[in-house]
């Protein structure tokens, strides 16, 4: 049984959802690997952020977005509302501004709650098969990273974790 981590770097945009095509990336590691049969696990450790397997979208909104992007940020938009304004959500409480300014986060930079329950329900990882040295994505398949926190641009990680023979 072999074992084998490595990282993506990313970095987000801010003001709106980014979304990540990290697809090629993933399929380089795992054919560096060497792994004939096991599984790849893609991973966030960001609780802001998201790994989803969904197929190609080629037409674009004029936000950049892919039209299957934009839906899915419309539909979050719908039952997740974009956090605009204090006591909005619960969340940041008191005490979470205050732990958060010590560690030099502004008070507009934790008004995320919007971003951290639509990671919530994404997920923040993908486990896929490897059969025969190639990741079983299907026809239409691709691998994304999506972070949906807005409040500024930000460096992101994604760890690739394949265990297999």
């Amino acid at each position: 049984m072999k074992t084998i981590r490595d990282t993506i770097k990313l970095e987000s945009t801010g003001q709106r959802p980014t979304f990540h095509t990290i697809t090629n990336e993933v399929k380089a590691i795992v054919a560096e690997a060497q792994i004939a049969s096991g599984i790849c696990v893609v991973f966030s450790r960001h609780t802001t952020c998201a790994v989803m397997i969904e197929e190609d979208s080629f037409d674009k909104a004029y936000t950049g977005l892919t039209y299957l992007q934009q839906d899915l940020a419309d539909v979050f938009e719908r039952i997740i509302p974009t956090c605009r304004k204090e006591g909005q959500y619960m969340h940041p409480g008191p005490e979470l501004t205050v732990f958060a300014a010590e560690h030099g986060e502004n008070k507009p930079g934790t008004l995320n709650t919007d971003a951290h329950l639509r990671s919530s329900i994404m997920g923040r990882s993908e486990t896929i098969p490897i059969v025969d040295g190639e990741l079983e994505l299907g026809e239409f398949g691709h691998i994304y990273f999506v972070d949906f926190d807005h409040t500024r641009a930000r460096q992101r990680q994604v760890t690739i974790h394949i265990i297999g023979e």
